[in-house]
């Protein structure tokens, strides 16, 4: 391949050096007048204008240097001071203006007040007659006996439910036999009703009904720990609204009410309880095939009586000093009847709300 190279233009061999200085002398071409005599080593042209001769040659900076000749003329007259401007904020008053409300002539119509008297009214003070005195609720007792069996953590749950909506006063005595099942304690625990768990230590196999015995358990406990409140019986396979708690604590000795339940064909109901006249004990409702056997015809859930009567028999003037209990040995069906007759003497000691 050839190789071309330039040579030297004869026009610049004359070309002298000074100083060692690694730049001929500016072109006289370039200067203003055509001669070199204007340039001196004390003057900053000659050195700007090899400075621009140089960038001059180069086509490609001569757009850059365009660019920053234009740049520091623009910077230039930015910065001059072409105008006054009062900077001095100091001699200023920035005082807001006085306000003054517009003048107003008032009159004054009223009398002038000269003195005050000042009372307290007594009658606030005194005490409020006996019959506005707010009476706490009486306690209700519920007893209510259970065994292991199908439905039973449904039942006491059912009726836990409807205790707990009930006004307190009232703690839920819940009576099981031999052992306490930790199933039972836990349903009891988290019905958020105050109770107590009962233990009946009697062997009921041979009984019929093992619910007599529990109950007696109860009545034992209420007699020991003179328990006050209004006793009420509530098998957990029944069901009770909450209007039948609220009236029981009407009851001052013994109150009873009537109760529908199934035959024993279960094909039909029937109704037992008392019928009264006002407030008063005069008859009962049964059917015609028992009603020459039983004194009371009453159901186990449809009476409630005075705690007290348990341990202060002196109160209601109890003829008997032997314990209130019922019995296991009269029929099915005739513990109601004979449990009330330990209670009460007749019809006229009873109550009907």
């Amino acid at each position: 391949m050839a190789s071309i190279r330039r040579t030297l233009s004869p026009a610049y061999h004359d070309r002298s050096y000074q100083n060692g200085s690694g730049f001929p002398s500016p072109s006289n071409k370039f200067l203003p007048n055509g001669s070199s005599k204007h340039f001196s080593s004390s003057s900053h042209l000659p050195f700007l204008f090899n400075v621009v001769n140089i960038v001059y040659r180069k086509g490609w900076r001569r757009s850059f240097c365009r660019c920053l000749f234009f740049f520091v003329i623009g910077f230039v007259f930015g910065i001059a001071p072409f105008g006054y401007s009062d900077t001095d904020v100091r001699a200023k008053d920035f005082t807001f203006p006085e306000l003054k409300p517009p003048h107003a002539t008032l009159r004054f119509d009223d009398q002038i007040v000269t003195s005050v008297s000042l009372s307290v009214n007594t009658k606030l003070l005194e005490p409020k007659e006996s019959t506005d005195i707010i009476e706490p609720l009486k306690q209700l007792i519920v007893v209510t006996p259970t065994y292991n069996r199908g439905f039973q953590a449904y039942f006491l749950n059912r009726l836990g439910q409807v205790l707990r909506l009930v006004k307190p006063p009232l703690v839920w005595i819940v009576v099981e036999e031999k052992a306490a099942s930790h199933e039972t304690a836990e349903i009891l625990r988290k019905t958020g009703v105050m109770y107590r768990h009962v233990l009946c230590a009697f062997n009921s196999s041979s009984v019929k009904d093992p619910r007599v015995h529990q109950r007696n358990a109860v009545l034992e406990h209420i007699e020991r720990h003179k328990l006050d409140g209004i006793v009420f019986f509530a098998d957990d396979d029944n069901v009770y609204t909450l209007e039948l708690f609220e009236s029981l604590r009407t009851i001052s000795r013994f109150g009873t009410w009537p109760v529908a339940m199934l035959a024993q064909s279960k094909n039909k109901a029937i109704l037992e309880g008392p019928v009264c006249n006002a407030s008063k004990v005069i008859g009962w409702h049964t059917n015609d095939k028992s009603k020459r056997i039983r004194r009371f015809y009453v159901d186990m859930s449809g009476f409630a009586f005075n705690s007290s009567i348990l341990w202060d028999p002196k109160r209601w003037a109890h003829p008997s000093s032997n314990p209130i209990r019922q019995l296991d040995t009269v029929k099915e069906g005739f513990q109601e009847s004979t449990f009330i007759e330990h209670v009460v003497e007749d019809e006229s000691q009873m109550e009907e709300f």
